[in-house]
């Protein structure tokens, strides 16, 4: 295996100083378990990057229940082997201590309310604990590149403050979603699902890409699109809605009025669907109305 596996920052320090001075550095952080979605991250920053170095972390500020946290999947070995297949330099597998000294607890950033809405109404603190972590991850790492996924576009926009708030370093690249060949979006979640479960789950991008089609013929509202969708998961009869939001796409300002047309805003519109396949709860998003605002 040819990756190198470092658990401490001064660990990480002797490796950077082993490539040339001014490497441009990609990050990639991650809490493990990874999958495609994961590795196609790493992929891109190695097609940009001359230096990538990805994390492994489960971090416990951003669970809002101790069981969750526990009971997170690790699988370090197969995820190295799974970053040594691509060519990844580095991985940093810090513990608690390292990035937390004084004991795991969040700081308060200025998140512009973007971790107050949508998925940061469910979960309270939950973003505010991804900042934290990932800030620190910034502090030690120092790169010039840092990859997310769209699947987590809440979580992408609240990195994207985060960033500007550190002076606009590092640069943060969103990736786009990485799908299973029925549509599924990939996650570690994906793995708790039995193959019926797999195969009726891809009607949540379904869902996603029919509320798309809709708009760009009629100026449909939110309460009636939303009927729509819901019907279509939940014929499945296996899978149950969780929620269905609509946002603007830059602000994440949820739609509230239920009978204004969704092509009537000010910014493009971002679906956010959330659904159980028995106790596993599947998330995906996508652009409904990728346009401009319209006039009248």
């Amino acid at each position: 295996m040819k990756i190198t596996s470092l658990s401490t920052h001064a660990a990480w320090l002797s490796f950077r100083n082993s490539f040339p001075k001014g490497a441009i550095i990609g990050f990639v952080p991650t809490m493990g378990a990874l999958h495609r979605g994961h590795l196609a991250l790493v992929q891109q920053a190695l097609s940009e990057c001359e230096l990538v170095i990805a994390s492994i972390f489960v971090n416990p500020t951003q669970f809002n229940h101790v069981d969750d946290f526990t009971a997170y999947p690790l699988d370090v070995e197969n995820d190295l082997a799974a970053l040594d297949s691509i060519g990844c330099h580095a991985a940093f597998i810090p513990n608690v201590a390292t990035l937390y000294p004084d004991g795991p607890v969040s700081e308060n950033y200025d998140l512009l309310g973007l971790d107050l809405v949508l998925e940061g109404a469910l979960r309270p603190g939950h973003f505010q604990g991804v900042a934290t972590v990932v800030d620190r991850l910034f502090d030690l790492i120092q790169p010039d590149r840092a990859y997310f996924g769209l699947k987590d576009y809440q979580q992408v926009k609240v990195i994207e403050r985060l960033a500007t708030l550190r002076g606009g370093k590092p640069s943060i690249v969103a990736c786009p979603i990485v799908r299973e060949d029925n549509g599924l979006a990939m996650s570690s979640r994906n793995r708790r699902l039995t193959k019926a479960q797999t195969r009726e789950a891809a009607v949540i991008f379904e869902a996603l890409r029919f509320a798309e089609a809709e708009l760009s013929w009629f100026p449909v509202p939110s309460l009636a699109l939303k009927r729509e969708m819901r019907a279509m998961i939940q014929a499945t009869g296996s899978l149950r809605v969780d929620a269905i939001d609509f946002a603007l796409a830059d602000s994440l300002q949820p739609v509230r009025d239920p009978d204004r047309p969704l092509d009537r805003y000010s910014e493009p519109i971002q679906c956010f669907v959330s659904a159980f396949a028995g106790d596993v709860r599947l998330i995906d998003t996508h652009c409904i109305v990728p346009k401009g605002p319209i006039e009248g």
